[in-house]
């Protein structure tokens, strides 16, 4: 006999398909889920991530280290050498937002992948802008540029999809220390990759930006190729699992982000302010003390390790001491680099090189500490969705800090946007004792 098929009954089937067809909501498999097999698949994501943040680190460094001086040189201004800065970290904001948002239906590996790979895109662009003297598409590859930077930061949040709550600083660690390599590497070729440039025709200080295409190119090709199964797929089906068994309803609930997910925004969102607008205007600062190209990328390079490199303890730290310490001790490192860099000689690089490591330190502490902050407030179903908001805002903040640090130092001086931002950096800390008083955050 033929079935005949009503409205209702051919709903019905369309549901009982899409459930067969979503594993992650399947009790069966997540009962599958052992603890060893999460851990051998956390392990995975691990080395895939440091494999291409080793990557990614190269490519952040170009920015950094020689977009301030290639603006300058094009526009004839140090008053807009700050742009480059605003510009890829606004790129940047956007780029935090679709790749926080492309993880949240595809995965982590999808977001990463393109993220990383718009940034070469712009990376490529800033060489033929150099090799062209073309300002607007100088301006655009910039704020393209700027994915390599979000994505390079939204890579540590995959360190912590799968990380015990005890080890989630440790996870956030292990993600960012690997930048690292690149990153110290980066500044430290700036002559190298100049003769290159040179060689090839390309403008002297856009020859960063060829390995910076390359780089960001392949930490996209890696993620892609090697980041399966997906970690925040794989985290969510295990969450979800947890609840599906007893209770439908509220596997599909979507809880509320916790308050400490807030704290830990504000956290990260002043220390990048200040890191950027002291870090940016340090090029200019030294080229104008008369200091070589070498010499300023060996304090961009020093910096940029002192951002990343600490991860191998601050991981620990986090997790050991708990996020109040590190949330304070990163409020008092940059008010030591502010004022050392406010109090060194223009010529002194032993100075300048103390001031930007310490200035790197307190970042890497207000970012760990932050990160987990943001983790310990969400579940995975907000997850990807939060930290991408919050990524947002901290790119915002390296605009800020980024565009205004010019304004700042051609109004007044280096001295007094150096000591201003470590005074500024200070707010990071009743600010956590008032959410700790009202228990919102961990200790």
């Amino acid at each position: 006999m033929q079935r005949r098929w009503t409205k209702a009954s051919w709903s019905g089937a369309r549901a009982r398909r899409s459930i067969s067809v979503l594993p992650e909501t399947s009790t069966a498999e997540t009962q599958i889920v052992s603890e060893p097999e999460r851990a051998r698949v956390h392990k995975r994501t691990l080395t895939v991530v440091i494999m291409s943040q080793i990557l990614g680190g190269a490519g952040l460094a170009a920015g950094i280290s020689v977009g301030a001086l290639l603006a300058q040189d094009m526009l004839s201004s140090d008053a807009l050498s700050g742009l480059p800065t605003g510009l890829f970290t606004l790129g940047s904001a956007l780029a935090a937002y679709l790749v926080g948002r492309s993880t949240q239906r595809f995965g982590r590996r999808l977001g990463l992948a393109h993220g990383f790979i718009a940034g070469g895109v712009g990376a490529l662009g800033v060489v033929i802008a150099a090799v062209a003297g073309s300002v607007p598409l100088l301006f655009i590859s910039l704020f393209v540029y700027g994915s390599g930077t979000a994505t390079n930061l939204q890579a540590r949040y995959a360190g912590t999809d799968l990380a015990p709550a005890n080890k989630r600083g440790f996870g956030t660690s292990m993600a960012m220390v690997a930048t690292t390599i690149g990153a110290v590497a980066g500044p430290n070729l700036i002559d190298p990759l100049g003769a290159f440039a040179d060689a090839l025709g390309v403008p002297t200080l856009a020859g960063p930006f060829i390995l910076a295409a390359v780089a960001y190119g392949a930490a996209g090709l890696v993620l892609f190729i090697f980041l399966r199964p997906d970690p925040y797929l794989f985290a969510r089906q295990i969450a979800v699992g947890a609840t599906h068994g007893s209770d439908t309803s509220s596997a599909n609930d979507t809880p509320p982000v916790g308050i400490g997910a807030y704290v830990g925004a504000t956290v990260m969102v002043l220390t990048q302010l200040v890191m950027v607008a002291i870090m940016t205007m340090t090029p200019i600062h030294m080229r104008a003390h008369d200091h070589e190209m070498a010499a300023v990328g060996l304090v961009i390079g020093l910096h940029v390790g002192a951002m990343w490199l600490p991860s191998l303890i601050t991981g620990h730290l986090v997790d050991r001491l708990g996020r109040t310490p590190m949330v304070i001790a990163s409020g008092v490192t940059l008010l030591l680099a502010g004022g050392l860099a406010a109090t060194a000689p223009g010529d002194s690089l032993s100075l300048l090189i103390l001031a930007l490591i310490l200035l790197g330190i307190g970042w890497n502490f207000g970012l760990v500490a932050g990160t987990a902050l943001v983790v310990d407030a969400t579940v995975p179903q907000n997850r990807p969705r939060t930290q991408g908001a919050i990524d947002v805002l901290i790119a915002l903040a390296g605009a800020t800090g980024g565009t205004m640090s010019a304004v700042v130092m051609v109004t007044s001086s280096f001295q007094a946007l150096s000591l201003g931002g470590g005074i500024l950096a200070l707010a990071l800390i009743p600010v956590l004792l008032w959410a700790r008083s009202r228990h919102a955050v961990s200790p």
